[in-house]
């Protein structure tokens, strides 16, 4: 049995906790002696915990800010045909509300402003391979021979979920990003 601290805890959780432990603390042990259920210390997750200089400890702190901002207000342009352009407009729809993550679909390059990073979502089929018509002459088999693509939603037509799924891990990616750390370890 194991147990995961996943948040800052409150005293009165701490103290529950603190039981479970103790309690846990009869079921099972180590080979070293030392009890397997002994409670550390609560750190908070960060993955830039381990930074050699005050400098990278900032430029951190300037990325989380930037990603922030960027993961709140993705703007996808909207170039969809046919069956997953209905799919789009399904997402885009009261029942999946993509505003509430901050993403809100244009109808062309300049209202999406798209400056650097721009990712790419490569959705349906036709796009990842080709389709239908994957075999004919003037058929591209997949938009990653054009454009570098960041993700590939499977499906003819994918649902509306799928597409949700995957601007929520393009989100998660844009969370991740590191340019400012980067850019200073050159």
């Amino acid at each position: 049995m194991s147990l995961t601290v996943l948040k800052n805890l409150s005293p009165v959780t701490r103290a529950i906790n603190g039981a479970l432990f103790s309690a846990m603390r009869h079921q099972s042990s180590t080979t070293d002696g030392k009890s397997a259920s002994t409670p550390t210390e609560y750190k908070p997750y960060s993955p830039f915990q381990i930074t050699s200089s005050d400098a990278e400890y900032v430029l951190a702190r300037v990325d989380d800010l930037i990603n922030w901002g960027r993961k709140g207000s993705l703007w996808p342009l909207t170039f969809g045909l046919a069956c997953c352009a209905v799919e789009m407009m399904h997402c885009a729809a009261a029942r999946y509300d993509l505003d509430r993550f901050g993403i809100i679909f244009r109808a062309s390059p300049r209202q999406a402003d798209m400056p650097d990073p721009r990712w790419v979502i490569s959705m349906g089929s036709c796009a990842n391979g080709g389709g239908y018509y994957h075999y004919s002459y003037s058929v591209v088999r997949g938009c990653d021979r054009i454009v570098p693509v960041d993700i590939y939603v499977p499906g003819c037509p994918p649902t509306a979920e799928a597409l949700l799924y995957a601007l929520l891990q393009l989100q998660r990616k844009v969370k991740n990003m590191k340019t400012l750390q980067m850019w200073y370890r050159k």
